[in-house]
């Protein structure tokens, strides 16, 4: 499975794994018979109102695709944080490569370029650039600045690399407010960690300490012994996975 490190805007580097060409073909498929079901249905009211008589069939359902096609595209992606009807099925969404999140404006140009990459191409463009950039990435992505990843999560797997899941069966949380976090907080978290590890620099030290400050001030946590940061970020893990499973 391919992957891409992002950087957040904490300084953070975190893996996804890229969304593949199958997974994001299906998407925009499912996209387009939803796009087309509702365009049929506007001809098809017109008919049944009398309205229709002074325009084709066809037009209409053309005008009402163009204009849907677009619409659809920039208005669910805005409003659903990066995300069509299709690309919440197939459980999917669009992240930007700098960490930051994707702008109305990033969401424009990824629709114009859809029409582009998808219509006049009949899909075969998109295809061909996903399937060969290293970002997978289609002309709409690579004028945006966006890539599309998997939103599932699977923080239980890669926390295997970090703690003993099997361990946990007795264990007591210690920090019970850690259940305020979500998630994609875990999984920073579990980032951070792995990359303390894998190299252990003062680099990577300082971003670890700075987090678990964060962390210890957001969940009101007063310690009053001596303060470790590391061990204190897998104890969030520990508890999270403790008090959500």
């Amino acid at each position: 499975m391919q992957t891409i490190e992002i950087k957040t805007t904490q300084n953070v580097t975190i893996e996804y794994e890229l969304a593949s060409l199958w997974e994001r073909g299906l998407s925009t498929f499912i996209d387009l018979c939803i796009i087309s079901l509702a365009c049929l249905l506007v001809p098809l009211g017109l008919s049944a109102l009398g309205l229709a008589k002074l325009i084709s069939f066809q037009l209409i359902f053309m005008i009402c695709f163009v204009s849907f096609f677009f619409g659809y595209f920039f208005l669910l992606e805005s409003i659903m944080g990066g995300q069509t009807l299709g690309k919440q099925i197939m459980n999917i969404r669009v992240v930007r490569l700098d960490g930051e999140i994707p702008t109305i404006n990033d969401y424009l140009l990824r629709a114009v370029f859809q029409y582009v990459d998808t219509i006049l191409s009949a899909g075969i463009l998109a295809a061909m650039l996903i399937s060969s950039t290293t970002r997978q990435q289609r002309l709409g992505d690579m004028t945006a600045g966006t890539t599309v990843i998997r939103k599932r999560n699977n923080l239980r797997v890669h926390l295997k690399s970090v703690l003993n899941i099997d361990t946990l069966e007795s264990y007591e949380p210690v920090y019970p407010q850690v259940k305020m976090l979500n998630e994609q907080d875990m999984l920073t978290i579990k980032q951070v960690i792995s990359r303390l590890r894998k190299y252990p620099n003062d680099a990577h030290g300082e971003v670890a300490a700075a987090l678990a400050r964060n962390l210890k001030e957001l969940l009101d946590i007063h310690e009053t012994q001596q303060f470790d940061e590391l061990e204190f970020l897998r104890t969030l893990l520990r508890d999270y996975i403790v008090l959500t499973r």
